[in-house]
């Protein structure tokens, strides 16, 4: 999972990168604006290891991970009505979803580049950005539509004409600045669009950057943003990126008891990890072989055959069956010989929809 994060000048992103990620990226505000941007990947908590490590003992156990991608430095679009190209579109465009991050907080030390604070017309700044990219897109690929059309067969025409409608209908919304993500579009039609990468489709993290006095205000700021962008692909959550960057710094077990002191009940990590896998859709499976124990991460809905794939293409097209315990069931009978004794052992075939938390043993033939 790669998630990009973006935001206006002076919004704190780089301080919520460090939060997220560990890291010690420069946070000032004289920091130097640069095209590469700061990389860094963090282990995605899975409490149900420990469980699992009690049971199984693996000599080695391999978390899934996700990757945050932060621009140094903001792009000559950004905020100024020109769009988003170039390397940072590149960046952009490969993530699995976006993080905006939006001031909330008050420092006179620096100043807001609109001169005040105002979280809903930041985020509308942002949109517009976003917007203006995708519709470059759109307007390019339309006319290479319209040359195509001229000399299609009519094999062909049917298909083009399809894309070219549906592509008219997205240029309308986008037009009068509506994101991809808040068009109602059914899924047939979202799937006809996985190829262009659209930054306004893809599903949106929105963290409210709070300062520490504004700690106690945190749900009714979630609240109030929510209900404004009350939309399937968007989500939001309310932190204190400075607070959280220096508690990041520390160890676990300090980390923890400042939250506390504090109440706060969450590492700032693990909640905008569990907003993302559900914003996209995905659930974990645990696999152990050779002594590992290993976390995957799917999309829901995903069958026993493309999760074996997701392991290895051998896997897949080798696929006989997958023995299945669900990590509950086995966390209740304490081991496997008990599992298989009470019957909670399956063997399931291809189709089978595997669950969230299944541990999974897949046999194949190649």
């Amino acid at each position: 999972m790669e998630i990009s994060i973006i935001g206006l000048p002076k919004s704190g992103k780089t301080t919520i990168f460090n939060a997220l990620t560990r890291g010690k990226a420069e946070t000032t505000v004289y920091a130097p604006a640069a095209l590469a941007p700061n990389v860094g990947v963090s282990k995605v908590p899975e409490p149900r290891l420990q469980i699992l490590d009690k049971i199984f003992q693996p000599k080695k156990i391999t978390p899934t991970e996700v990757k945050y991608v932060d621009i140094a430095g903001a792009g000559k679009g950004f905020g100024k009505d020109e769009g988003i190209s170039g390397q940072f579109l590149n960046y952009l465009s490969n993530a699995d979803a976006l993080l905006q991050v939006v001031r909330v907080f008050e420092d006179k030390k620096v100043p807001h580049v609109e001169g005040s604070i105002d979280s809903k017309r930041d985020m509308a700044t942002m949109d517009l950005e976003l917007i203006f990219s995708d519709l470059a897109i759109i307007e390019r690929r339309i006319q290479r539509l319209e040359v195509s059309l001229k000399g299609a067969k009519s094999s062909e025409r049917d298909l083009l004409l399809k894309e070219q409608t549906l592509l008219q209908k997205i240029k309308s919304g986008l037009e009068k600045d509506m994101p991809i993500w808040q068009q109602g579009l059914t899924t047939e039609e979202i799937r006809g669009l996985a190829n262009y990468q659209f930054l306004t489709a893809k599903p949106m993290l929105v963290i409210a950057n709070i300062g520490e006095r504004q700690l106690a205000q945190a749900f009714s700021i979630e609240a109030e943003l929510r209900m404004a962008y009350s939309y399937p692909q968007f989500e939001v959550a309310a932190l204190c990126g400075k607070l959280e960057m220096e508690l990041a710094q520390l160890s676990d077990a300090e980390a923890e008891e400042f939250r506390g002191a504090m109440g706060l009940t969450e590492p700032a990590l693990g909640r905008i990890i569990r907003l993302s896998y559900q914003l996209l859709g995905l659930i974990s499976f645990f696999t152990t072989v050779s002594a590992e124990l290993k976390v995957w991460t799917i999309p829901e809905g995903t069958t026993a055959l493309k999760a074996a794939g997701k392991i290895h293409s051998d896997i897949e097209k080798g696929f006989i069956r997958a023995e299945v315990i669900s990590y509950h069931d086995l966390d209740r009978c304490g081991s496997l010989a008990e599992a298989r004794k009470q019957g909670l052992l399956r063997l399931e075939g291809k189709k089978y929809i595997v669950q969230d938390g299944d541990i999974i043993t897949f046999l194949f033939n190649i």
